[in-house]
């Protein structure tokens, strides 16, 4: 029998190309399963856990069938042709990144869409005109209600992760959505399960829909080793987890909050072994530089909440540690995920103080996982087993000096220091002949002015550096506080107003 691969299911050449450039011939079984359904335009409903290989399964059949919708039309500002949902900003990041390679070999342009960030850029890509949008449900629906896209044209959706949809309350919002794409357009829906509502889901929106589903035997995620070890206490799980993350390979740890997460990347950094943190309170620009630092190895290991349970996909990742057990045996799953991906293989350690016991035991039989939990030190043989070879230590790069005086830029800096000598010749910043803080400045009747207040003949000076600088400094006999209140207030430079009004903006565009 010959070897089954993506040329004789019939994927197109453009395709076979830019699959074998990134080294991939043989497809996996849920690829296997669904492309010669998808590529003939059925509709399908495909389970498989994280790491089964479902990106690519519908990103495929996505590029393939929309390469030759656009020829003998032309791209139109705000309608596009193919859409894919996903539950997280890091999930519909890695998915284009799949795809856009395939959705380029036929001129088709993709983008993302999700909260976070500024629309700005989402909104310029579409008016600019786009054929492929990977989108979270809130940010999408928040664009089609001021009308910067319209899902009239679908032809091909995708939703991906639905489970997660549901846990995360999303079914509404996503229910909404399907119902503004055309009902005959193809539909493909991928989930681990089909509980909480995405039964009702498939029902409404899948027409004739083929199940494909890989059995635990046949995924690649069966290459995923699971270990529990109980530790003595505080102090000897924060050694082991120190120990733990010392290895050369990459490796995921995930903490309960947000707040343990980045502590715990710090400590280790400062100990010597590289780490960055991924959670909930960064920004998406901090997420990115994060996951680019741990993608490329800069740093060897990644701090997360669930946050990044799903969606983060970083090649070689040989060891996922709950070093904070999770609450529920989907979080447990979907954490693991992370390593034995694609084939690969992969180890996972969950770390039990004393008191959860019980807990963890019912969270691994709910996630049929059977492993005889063993009490070990940062010493113990398993653990050296699991760490391998021990990494270099990495020397913390100093964090920068804040700079003086609230925080002004060195530029801004600058520009104060020259015009504070140019005002000492006369006049310049109301000094007179005082120099900075002299006591020879005058108000405005001519009468010297009250100690640590600016004087008012010098506002036309404060005014004309006011783009470039925070207010005037108080005089250094007065009281700082006091006049670091007036200079927030008073006219010139960056006020606390302003300051909310910058921020406020950020809050609206990204939520």
């Amino acid at each position: 029998m010959s070897e089954l691969t993506f040329r004789t299911l019939g994927v197109p050449a453009p395709l076979l190309e830019v699959l074998a450039a990134d080294g991939k011939t043989s497809p996996f079984p849920i690829q296997a399963d669904t492309l010669p359904d998808t590529l003939a335009g059925r509709d399908v409903l495909g389970r498989g856990k994280t790491g089964s290989g479902k990106t690519l399964a519908f990103s495929i059949p996505m590029a393939a069938r929309l390469g030759g919708a656009l020829a003998g039309g032309s791209r139109r500002q705000g309608r596009i042709l193919g859409l894919i949902l996903a539950p997280t900003r890091e999930l519909a990041t890695q998915i284009n990144a799949v795809l856009a390679p395939m959705a380029a070999a036929y001129g088709l342009k993709t983008t993302t869409i999700f909260g976070g960030v500024n629309q700005s850029r989402q909104v310029a890509a579409l008016q600019a005109g786009v054929d492929i949008v990977v989108a979270c449900p809130g940010r999408l629906e928040d664009l089609m209600k001021q009308r910067y896209v319209s899902l009239d044209a679908v032809e091909i959706t995708v939703i991906d992760e639905a489970d997660h949809m549901a846990d995360l309350g999303f079914l509404p919002s996503v229910t909404r959505i399907l119902d503004k794409t055309p009902r005959d357009g193809q539909r493909m829906l991928f989930s681990a399960t089909l509980d909480n509502g995405v039964d009702k889901l498939v029902g409404r929106f899948l027409q004739n829909e083929v199940l494909h589903s890989v059995d635990e035997a046949n995924s690649p995620v069966a290459a995923m080793t699971h270990h529990v070890f109980h530790v003595e206490g505080a102090d000897a799980k924060k050694e082991l987890v120190r120990t733990l993350a010392s290895g050369t390979g990459r490796r995921i740890l995930f903490m309960r909050t947000k707040h343990h997460a980045k502590k715990l990347a710090q400590q280790l950094t400062a100990q010597g072994i590289p780490s960055v943190d991924l959670h909930g309170n960064l920004s998406q620009p901090q997420r990115d530089r994060n996951l680019a630092a741990f993608s490329t190895g800069a740093a060897r290991v990644l701090v997360a909440t669930d946050v990044a349970a799903r969606g983060v996909h970083v090649d070689d990742v040989e060891l996922v540690i709950h070093v904070d057990p999770p609450m529920e045996h989907k979080a447990y799953l979907h954490r693991s995920g992370r390593t034995a991906r694609a084939g690969a293989e992969g180890s996972v350690v969950t770390l039990v103080l004393p008191g959860q016991e019980k807990d963890v035991k019912d969270l691994l039989r709910k996630a049929a996982i059977t492993v005889t939990p063993v009490r070990v030190t940062a010493e113990s043989a398993e653990v050296a087993d699991l760490v391998g070879e021990v990494a270099a230590y990495v020397k913390p790069v100093p964090k920068a000096e804040p700079q003086r005086g609230g925080g002004r830029s060195q530029g801004a800096n600058a520009q104060r220091k020259r015009a504070a000598r140019e005002g000492q010749g006369g006049g310049g910043r109301g000094q007179g002949q005082g120099g900075r803080g002299g006591a020879a400045r005058t108000d405005r009747s001519g009468r010297p002015a009250a100690s640590g207040r600016p004087a008012a003949s010098g506002r036309p000076a404060e005014r004309s550096h006011a783009a470039d600088r925070p207010a005037a400094q108080p005089a250094a006999s007065g009281n700082a506080r006091t006049a670091g209140r007036r200079a927030s207030h008073g006219g010139g430079g960056l006020t606390v107003g302003s300051v909310v009004r910058q921020n406020g903006g950020n809050r609206r565009g990204g939520r």
